[in-house]
């Protein structure tokens, strides 16, 4: 692939996005301003985040793995407790790989 090629689809991709956030921000005065359309939105970010990390934790070279030897799903669960338990991005972070290194650590 040329460079020119990659930049021109860096310049095509980051147009989509700008126009893509740009529609909700300029598109604003359009949308239903209801309670329940607020209500969904709230939820929004939590799943983009379950999107992003589920294929991480769950999968192994583009296969569903969800074995007792997966070692990033046992470190996600802990993570997940934790942030449930503390409300805490950062101690959820910090404890989601501190357990994944300690484990991958006792592996070897």
């Amino acid at each position: 692939m040329s460079d020119d090629y990659l930049l021109l689809t860096l310049l095509v991709s980051g147009l989509c996005t700008f126009l893509i956030r740009l529609s909700f921000i300029a598109g604003e005065r359009w949308l239903p301003r209801s309670e329940r359309l607020h209500a969904l939105l709230r939820y929004v970010p939590m799943s983009v985040l379950a999107a992003l990390v589920a294929p991480e934790l769950l999968m192994r070279d583009g296969v569903a793995h969800a074995a007792a030897d997966n070692l990033r799903l046992w470190a996600g669960l802990l993570a997940i407790f934790v942030a449930y338990l503390s409300r805490s991005v950062m101690a959820t972070i910090a404890a989601g790989m501190t357990a994944l290194w300690l484990l991958q650590w006792l592996q070897q």
